[in-house]
């Protein structure tokens, strides 16, 4: 069983997926400086220094009670819902769906320690991420984890209208711990996770939520 962990660095709080993305906005913004086509430069140092804040990835306090389940995302919650089953864990759930917008930090957190059963990725539309549809027409990543006390949930990246590239840096059988970095999603998107049906929901919808340090529900 390995272990997986996000490539981060403290002092320099980027997502690591982004870092090419910074290269190419710098390395253009220099070049328009150099041949004197000061507007340009000034727009694309403008576009640089968005890409970088837009990346942003901080530090969270990862909260240590005991069966807690943390945000998988930054956003509002948008759906609190009991469902009999669900496409990814098979059974009744209890669904909570984070809406992310484009001022969001993106990066996406492991909301409950435990190993990946199953990574399944589906194509599909690009709806807009608030729409309920969107969590079964969407194009998405899911991640199937098996806790250790034998509990399974799963928690889902789904794509949005202007999102086209969602990132996971998991794979199956790596062991995760509550609140580490697994992967990200690209402008407005959404987060769905499936817990089961007898956790204890800690949150309402329209609460803002912050991946890796507010608490959703706690398992039972």
């Amino acid at each position: 069983m390995k272990k997986n962990h996000w490539p981060h660095r403290a002092s320099m709080p980027i997502a690591a997926p982004s870092i090419k993305f910074i290269v190419v906005a710098v390395a253009v913004t220099m070049q328009l400086f150099f041949i004197g086509w000061v507007v340009l430069g000034g727009l694309a140092l403008f576009i640089t220094l968005f890409v970088c804040w837009f990346f942003r990835d901080p530090e969270r306090s990862i909260p240590d009670e005991k069966n807690c389940v943390v945000s998988p995302a930054d956003g509002k919650i948008i759906v609190v819902d009991k469902l009999s089953t669900n496409e990814f864990t098979k059974k009744s759930c209890i669904k909570i769906s984070i809406f992310m917008n484009v001022f969001n930090v993106h990066v996406n957190r492991i909301p409950f320690k435990g190993v990946i059963e199953d990574v399944i990725y589906v194509h599909g539309k690009f709806i807009n991420a608030s729409f309920d549809k969107a969590s079964e027409h969407n194009e998405r990543n899911a991640l199937v984890i098996r806790t250790e006390s034998g509990a399974i949930y799963g928690v889902v990246q789904i794509a949005g209208l202007i999102a086209r590239r969602i990132v996971c840096r998991v794979k199956r059988g790596d062991l995760m711990e509550r609140g580490s970095r697994y992967g990200m999603i690209c402008f407005g998107s959404r987060l769905d996770l499936y817990l089961p049906s007898e956790s204890r929901i800690a949150v309402d919808i329209g609460q803002k939520v912050a991946a890796g340090s507010t608490i959703l529900a706690y398992l039972k």
